[in-house]
């Protein structure tokens, strides 16, 4: 479950790939190839196992200029959700 204290960071079977083709960055892993939207990549370029959500919450609101709370729920919905499909570890 994500929580503020979590670590996330991707497994060692997803990667990161920018498409030349398509000029867009996908997540790549066993049978999914998913296309994350320019937030999405901003959280998941974050995911390196030492930041804490909070940590990445809070970067996120200051780079954005957005309300850390609101900020921070989203960031744990998306990474619960993107754990959920087995391409983020909690």
């Amino acid at each position: 479950m994500a929580v503020e204290a979590s670590q996330p960071v991707l497994p060692r079977h997803v990667r990161m790939h920018f498409d030349p083709h398509r000029g867009a960055w996908a997540l790549l892993s066993p049978e999914k190839v998913l296309w994350p939207d320019e937030i999405s990549l901003a959280i998941l370029r974050r995911c390196d196992g030492r930041a804490r959500v909070a940590e990445i919450a809070r970067d996120l609101a200051r780079e954005y200029g957005a309300d850390e709370t609101e900020v921070r729920a989203d960031v744990l919905a998306f990474l619960q959700d993107w754990s959920d499909r087995m391409v983020v570890r909690l």
